[in-house]
Order: C-alpha cells, then sequence, then structure tokens
C-alpha cells in the first residue's frame, strides 16, 4: 500500500481558490472509493485555510491514475475546471506524507504559527473518515500518529504556550480597531456551533465578554449555548442582535451568509462602529460589507498578515520533533511492508513441513520416533527462517521491500497478499456521533 496527499494551502494559494475547492469537500472521500478501484482509503483535512486529501492506493505505479481520480471528483463537486483543480494542489508521496502531515498537526505550517486549533481539526478528520469508511489502515495509523506528535510538540516546547490561534489574533486585531479594549461592555454575535465557534466562545469568556448571542442555520444554537452560555438566536431574533451589536464574528462557512445589502438595512439605525471578522474559509459574510460605512472588516487574510512569528528556539525545537516522529513512522510502516511476506513464506513452509510429517506418521504411526522427527524438523525450519525474516526486516529498513516480495515469488512462486485497507471505524477509541455535523460548521 502506498500513501499519498493532495495539499493546496494559504502558503501555495489564495484562499478564494482554497474555499473554490472546498466546495463538496465533505463528499470527496465517499465518492473516491465509490467510483475508483485505485484509492483504497481517503481523508479530507478541510480548514479555514487549506485542503487536503490523504489517500492510500495498492501500488506505486497506481499513483498518478488515483491522483487523477481525485481531481476528477474534486472538480465534479466543486464545479472547477480539471485543469485548474489538477494545478491547485501539490501531490506528495513517500517520507513527505508524514513529515507535511505532522508539521501541519503540530501547527508549523498554520497561518498563525504554533496554534493548536489544527491538532483538533486533524483529529476530526480522522473520526469523520472512520464514521464514513473511507478511513483505510494506512491512514488511521499516519493520522494517529500526526495527532501524538502534536501532542509532543505541545509538551515538550514553548510554541504556542501564549495560547495563540487564529482565533486569539483575530480577536486581537478587533481590540486594536474599537475604541475601547474592555471586551466586558462589547454586545458580540458569533454564526456557527462548530470547532471553531467554540474556540471563539472560550476566549471572548477569557476576555471577560458576557454578551454573546449565537446563531446557527442548522438549529443547533440551542444545544451549542447549554453548554458554553449565551443567548441563542433564530432568524427572527438575529436582525435586532446584529442591529445591536459591536462585534460579529463569522464561524460557520454555511451556505448562507450575511448580505452586504442586507446588512446596511438592518444597520441602519446603529451608530457605534461594527467590527465584522470572517473566520469562515467559504466567507460567512459578503466581502462587501467591508465598504459599507461603520464597518470594519477582518478577514483569514487580515489574520495570516498580523500572525506573529514564534521564537525561532521554539519552532526549531519542534521542527526536530516533527521531522524524528516522521523518520520513525516511515521506519515502522517499512517494517511492517514486509509482514505479509513473512508470513506468506513461514506459512509456506510450514505447509511443506506439515505435508512431509503427514507422510511420517502415515508410514511409521504415532509413535515416540515420529514425534521425535517433527520436533527436529520443526526446530530446523524456525533455524532456517531466521535469517530470511531478519534480511526481509533489513531490506524493509532500506526501501527495498518490493525486492523481497519479488525474490519470494520468483524462488518459492509464493504470491504475497496486501493486508485489509479498510480499517472499520471500531477502530476509533473516540466517540463520533456528532463528528459529521460539527465537521461542516468548523473553519
Amino acid at each position: 500500500m502506498v500513501l499519498f496527499s493532495l495539499v493546496a494551502t494559504h502558503a501555495d494559494i489564495d484562499l478564494e481558490t482554497v474555499a473554490q475547492l472546498s466546495n463538496g469537500s465533505s463528499e470527496v472521500a465517499s465518492s473516491a472509493l465509490a467510483d475508483s478501484q485505485l484509492v483504497s482509503g481517503a481523508v479530507v483535512l478541510a480548514t479555514c485555510n487549506r485542503y487536503e486529501i490523504y489517500g492510500e492506493t495498492p501500488h506505486a505505479e497506481n499513483l498518478e491514475a488515483a491522483r487523477s481520480e481525485l481531481v476528477t471528483q474534486i472538480s465534479g463537486l466543486s464545479g472547477l475546471n480539471e485543469q485548474l483543480v489538477s494545478r491547485a494542489f501539490s501531490t506528495r508521496t513517500g517520507p513527505e506524507v508524514s513529515r507535511h502531515l505532522f508539521a501541519v498537526s503540530a501547527g508549523l505550517d498554520s497561518a498563525v504559527v504554533g496554534e493548536r486549533e489544527i491538532a483538533g481539526q486533524v483529529r476530526r478528520a480522522l473520526i469523520t473518515a472512520q464514521h464514513e469508511g473511507t478511513a483505510s489502515s494506512g491512514l488511521v495509523r499516519l493520522f494517529q500518529a500526526a495527532s501524538k506528535t502534536a501532542k509532543d510538540v505541545g509538551a515538550q516546547t514553548a510554541l504556542g504556550s501564549r495560547g495563540l490561534s487564529i482565533v486569539s489574533v483575530a480577536l486581537d486585531l478587533a481590540t486594536d480597531l474599537s475604541e475601547s479594549a474592555d471586551w466586558s461592555t462589547k454586545k458580540v454575535v458569533v454564526f456557527g456551533t462548530g470547532a471553531y465557534a467554540g474556540a471563539t466562545m472560550s476566549l471572548l469568556r477569557d476576555r471577560g465578554c458576557t454578551d454573546v448571542s449565537v446563531y446557527s442555520s442548522s438549529g443547533r444554537a440551542e444545544t451549542f449555548v447549554a453548554t458554553r452560555g449565551g443567548t441563542a438566536l433564530d432568524a427572527e431574533t438575529l436582525p435586532a442582535a446584529v442591529a445591536a451589536a459591536d462585534v460579529m464574528i463569522g464561524c460557520s462557512g454555511s451556505d448562507t451568509r450575511v448580505e452586504a445589502a442586507e446588512l446596511a438595512k438592518v444597520r441602519a439605525l446603529s451608530t457605534q462602529t461594527l467590527i465584522a471578522i470572517d473566520l469562515a474559509l467559504t466567507h460567512d459574510f459578503d466581502p462587501a460589507v467591508g465598504e459599507l460605512d461603520g464597518v470594519e472588516l477582518l478577514t483569514l487574510e487580515s489574520v495570516r498578515l498580523a500572525a506573529p512569528q514564534e521564537q525561532a528556539e521554539s519552532l526549531a525545537q519542534a521542527s526536530t520533533i516533527v521531522s524524528g516522529a516522521a523518520q520513525s513512522f516511515e521506519q515502522e510502516r517499512e517494517a511492517r511492508s514486509v509482514d505479509s511476506a513473512i508470513v506468506a513464506l513461514r506459512r509456506h513452509t510450514m505447509s511443506v513441513l506439515d505435508a512431509e510429517m503427514e507422510k511420517v506418521r502415515a508410514r511409521h504411526g504415532c509413535t515416540a520416533a515420529a514425534e521425535e522427527v517433527e520436533f527436529a524438523l520443526r526446530r530446523m525450519v524456525k533455524q532456517l527462517l531466521h535469517i530470511p525474516t531478519v534480511r526481509a526486516r533489513e531490506l524493509a529498513a532500506n526501501g527495498q521491500q518490493d525486492d523481497y516480495v519479488a525474490a519470494l515469488e520468483a524462488l518459492y512462486g509464493i504470491q504475497v497478499e496486501q493486508p485489509a485497507a479498510a480499517a472499520s471505524a471500531a477502530e476509533c477509541p473516540v466517540h463520533h456521533g456528532q463528528a459529521a455535523s460539527e465537521q461542516a460548521e468548523s473553519a
């Protein structure tokens, strides 16, 4: 099995293109597995500034065709031209797959370097894939290792120790734009009930903000505020709350958005400045709201430009941890890749031994002599298998496991079966009842 990834991030293309690519992202993995024999597993990581698909295919020679099939799926779901989609994604294979995902999960590839929210998004991406049955065993191990690496970076370095995140930087910018830095006096309306909305509520509470209202087009506001505080809004109460708000924060990325003309009408009698913070990849607020009188619009691009760089020493430490974890993962993966070959060789050898012992028993019966012969033969076979097993591990460590498999086929005619690609949802130790619904409103 071969891992690969398609990556489109803020570092390579504009966020508007990332948002367009992400349209229909929740359906990509299941559609790819349903329509393709080349993609045996897929996990989608879609956040406010990245869209990445991690896949697994049976053989290296299938990589280009598997990539092409995913590009076709994304094109169909997003409505974008296939050539544009293909150019937007960079492709990673081999060790680059784990190295990149581990860096992403640790916050090293974020617009706000060291932010911790991305680690949760990586975990939820795996949970969603397992829930939908698209996570292969190789991808499960990859994402679990990425989450462990993120924890190690958080525990062993000072990276992100100041609690920096996309949300916190956005709130800092809003503070700078406000006439008053006192959040306890501000009225805030939050759009969305996903992961970013939860992080936003927590940070608002830390800053002393108590007048927070929450709107969700999916109707989950009541459940959301029941555990986090705040006032739930519906379509009828939303306009009045927006009219009185000092700050509104978009975290949902839903199909509906606040249009400039609508906001101008609602805010016609308002005298205070409104700060609109749009953290949704697909825009909760019409970009034209920033042109309205009395409205200041902050976007993900604003956050990216304002994000501070973490200390060089912490970054170096984190990078070392990520590199070490990626190397260990690849070594374990290569060693595991020959397990099926080792099992096949042992099964073949033992079947020959069992056949010969049947002949001995048929001729001499179950006598002490026959048992002694069997004991000697099994000891001999174990010794004979020792060196081929050691060599298998050595070759795998050097990336030559395919040579070993080819040798078994050439010498013994042994066909090595690949392990089952799909990992069942039962492998996931986390309850994922609301994972899919939360993903829709997560940035």
